[in-house]
């Protein structure tokens, strides 16, 4: 497995900062890079920076299969990748030998304090290749490629009714949930997305934190529903719970859902989209997913009489 990068990048075989008085900064890039090189091998993948021509137009390809774009028509142009990757922008592709199954695009920018950034755009793997970490170790790459340039933070958004990526997101990469953007791309044209509304959470991942290993967890029904299924599999809006936790429900699969039963899913993204905003703007924070399909939020305590 490589892990490419540019040439000055550390790599497994460079000498550790203990005996070279690298800083802290140096280490925790090795140890991303291993453990990017680690989850890569898990995946029986191998994760490659995409410098070439033919390598993002095959990339290009990967993602408009995931998204299922229609004959002429492309999510991200070949010369765009072209562009990103040549302007020190974060173009990779995951590949398993010579066949590429997954891409990922990310490009650089700045937070609202005006501290760098990684803007992680798009990450697909092709369906043949779901389910056996992927994603996961394409995300790790791409960690090991930030930490590598002294970037500390990716963001990206997600759909947040899709709850395999809530899953990889908040619970197997830590991910943090910072805001939830109401219809933020507008209308979109590609398979997936066409005719709903395309509502995003916005994640910032800081990258010098560990990556999780959390225990997985069952359900705890002592824990209030803001949002539940009822029998038929509809949501059902509670009242704001009177507690300092509570959870969210979506759906298993929405997009199955949304082909099988628009309408429902439909309703889904109505009510999660009026439901989780609003407790989010009231002092409320996600903190968690679990596999059972359900957000978990705490409430921030409520600050002493005469402080704010």
């Amino acid at each position: 497995m490589t892990l490419r990068t540019d040439p000055a990048a550390p790599s497994a075989a460079a000498p550790t900062a203990a005996s070279t008085g690298e800083p802290k900064a140096a280490t925790m890039a090795l140890g991303a890079s291993a453990a990017a090189l680690s989850a890569a091998a898990a995946a029986a993948v191998r994760i490659e920076l995409l410098d070439d021509v033919a390598h993002q137009r095959d990339a290009a390809d990967v993602i408009d299969q995931v998204w299922q774009m229609d004959e002429g028509h492309r999510l991200l142009e070949p010369n765009l990748l072209r562009a990103l990757a040549h302007s020190g922008n974060y173009v990779a592709g995951a590949f398993a030998g010579a066949q590429l199954i997954g891409a990922c695009v990310g490009f650089l920018g700045r937070d609202g304090n005006g501290s760098q950034l990684l803007h992680s755009h798009v990450a697909g793997v092709l369906p043949g290749g779901a389910g056996r970490g992927v994603g996961r170790a394409m995300k790790l790459h791409q960690r090991a490629w930030c930490l590598q340039r002294e970037v500390q933070t990716i963001a990206w958004t997600y759909d947040p009714l899709i709850a395999r990526n809530a899953y990889l997101n908040l619970r197997v990469l830590g991910a943090s949930a910072e805001e939830y953007l109401v219809a933020f791309y507008g209308q979109m044209a590609d398979a997936i997305n066409a005719g709903d509304r395309t509502d995003r959470l916005l994640v910032r991942w800081h990258l010098t934190a560990p990556v999780p290993d959390p225990p997985e967890v069952g359900i705890d029904r002592a824990v209030p529903a803001a949002i539940y299924r009822d029998a038929a599999g509809a949501p059902v809006a509670a009242a704001t719970p009177d507690a300092s936790r509570c959870r969210l429900a979506i759906p298993a699969d929405i997009e199955a859902l949304r082909r099988s039963e628009p309408e429902l899913a439909t309703r889904w993204r109505m009510v999660v989209g009026e439901v989780l905003p609003a407790l989010l703007a009231t002092g409320w924070a996600v903190t968690g997913f679990d596999r059972a399909g359900h957000y978990l939020l705490d409430r921030a305590p409520a600050a002493p009489p005469g402080r704010s």
